[in-house]
C-alpha cells in the first residue's frame, strides 16, 4: 500500500512538473525553464501538496462540526479536484519571478472552491520576503536598506523630516522597556538609498493601520472575539497583532517604492491581474459565507495594490488572458468558496 501511495504521488508530481514546463514552452517558444526554475517548480508541488492536505483535514473537521449539514463542503480538496490548467500557468509566472514557496515568508497558496467548475482554484499570496523581492527587482532605484518597526506606547520615536536644516528624512528610535513595551501605537518604515537625499520615512498610526486591515480580519491573527463553535460561545483570542501590524507596514512601505516601466514584464502583469482576481474570489466567498451563516475560520489580509506604470505601445508585453486573493493566511490555508 505504501509503495502504491508513493507511486501515485510521484505520478502527480511528474504531471504537475510537466504541465508547468509545457507552459514555459508555450510562452517562450524554444526557451526552456532554467535549472533554478525547475527546482522552484518542484518546491511548488511540495508546498501545494501540504496545503491541500491541511485544507482537506480542515474541510472534514468543519463538516463534522456543522450543526446543519446542508452547509457541508462535499468536494474533497485533493489534486484530482484542482484547476490544473490555471495552476500550471500561474506557477510558470511566479517561478519566473524567482518566488520560492519553500523559503521563509516568500509565497503561499490558498485553495478556493469554485462552485461553477466544481474544482479548486489556487490563489498565491506573497509573504514578507516575496514582497521585498518583487519591489526591489522592479524598482527604478533599488533601496540600499529598508527598516520596518512596530512602535509601542513605551518606545521613544521621533521622526525627523527633510527640511532646510535636514538634508534628508531620518528618525530617532529607542526601546525603553524591551520586556514590556505596552500597547501598539503605530509603525514606521525607513527606506535608504545610496543617495541619502532620497531617503524616505513613512509613518502610520493605529487608526491608519486599521484602515488597511481586512474587513473580515480573523481574530486568530489580529486578536479579538471569535466564535467557539463547539461551545457556541464568544471567546477572546490574543492573536498575532504585532506580526499583522509589521506585515501591514511592509506592504505599505514597499508599495511606495517607484516601479521602473522598462522592467515591468508579462510575469509581473500576470500576477498583478491574478491578485485582483483573488480579491474578487474572496469577496464572493464572504458574501456567500455570510448569506449562509457559515463561519469563516481564517481570512487572509488583502495585499496593498501597487500602481503599475504605463508603458509605451512598443513596450507592452504579450499576455495570455489571465485566470489576491486574498492576504493569506501565512500559517494556514483554508479553502474558500465563491
Amino acid at each position: 500500500m505504501e509503495n502504491q501511495l508513493q507511486t501515485a504521488e510521484q505520478s502527480i508530481s511528474e504531471r504537475f512538473t510537466n504541465s508547468v514546463l509545457k507552459e514555459f514552452g508555450s510562452h517562450n517558444g524554444v526557451i526552456a525553464a532554467t535549472d533554478y526554475q525547475k527546482t522552484l517548480v518542484q518546491g511548488y508541488f511540495i508546498a501545494i501538496d501540504r496545503t491541500l492536505t491541511a485544507t482537506e483535514a480542515e474541510r472534514i473537521r468543519k463538516n463534522e462540526s456543522n450543526k446543519n449539514h446542508n452547509y457541508d463542503n462535499n468536494l474533497a480538496c485533493t489534486w484530482s479536484n484542482v484547476n490544473m490548467a490555471d495552476l500550471a500557468r500561474d506557477v510558470m509566472f511566479y517561478s519566473k519571478l524567482g518566488l520560492d514557496m519553500l523559503s521563509d515568508n516568500n509565497l503561499f497558496a490558498i485553495p478556493f472552491k469554485n462552485k461553477k467548475t466544481k474544482k479548486y482554484d489556487l490563489g498565491f499570496i506573497k509573504g514578507y520576503n516575496g514582497i521585498k523581492l518583487i519591489a526591489e527587482r522592479y524598482a527604478i532605484t533599488p533601496p540600499k536598506a529598508v527598516t520596518i518597526e512596530v512602535v509601542y506606547s513605551s518606545d521613544k520615536f521621533s521622526p525627523i523630516k527633510k527640511g532646510h536644516s535636514n538634508p534628508f528624512d531620518t528618525y530617532e528610535f529607542n526601546i525603553t522597556n524591551p520586556f514590556d513595551r505596552g500597547e501598539i501605537v503605530g509603525g514606521f518604515g525607513y527606506v535608504e538609498y545610496d543617495d541619502s537625499a532620497k531617503n524616505t520615512l513613512y509613518c502610520l498610526n493605529m487608526k491608519e493601520i486599521n484602515k488597511r486591515k481586512p474587513k473580515y480580519a480573523a481574530a486568530e491573527f489580529w486578536g479579538g472575539t471569535k466564535k467557539d463553535y463547539k461551545t457556541n460561545q464568544d471567546v477572546e483570542v490574543e492573536g498575532w497583532k504585532d506580526e499583522m501590524v509589521y506585515k501591514t507596514m511592509i506592504r505599505h512601505v514597499y508599495g511606495k517604492i517607484a516601479l521602473d516601466p522598462q522592467k515591468v514584464d508579462d510575469a509581473f502583469r500576470h500576477i498583478q491581474q491574478r491578485e485582483a482576481d483573488y480579491r474578487d474570489m474572496e469577496l464572493k466567498n464572504e458574501i456567500s459565507a455570510n448569506a449562509n451563516k457559515e463561519p469563516i475560520n481564517i481570512t487572509p489580509d488583502k495585499p496593498e495594490e501597487k500602481p503599475v506604470p504605463e508603458l509605451a505601445p512598443e513596450q507592452m508585453p504579450h499576455i495570455e488572458p489571465p485566470i489576491q486573493q486574498p492576504q493569506a493566511c501565512e500559517q494556514h490555508a483554508i479553502a474558500r468558496e465563491f
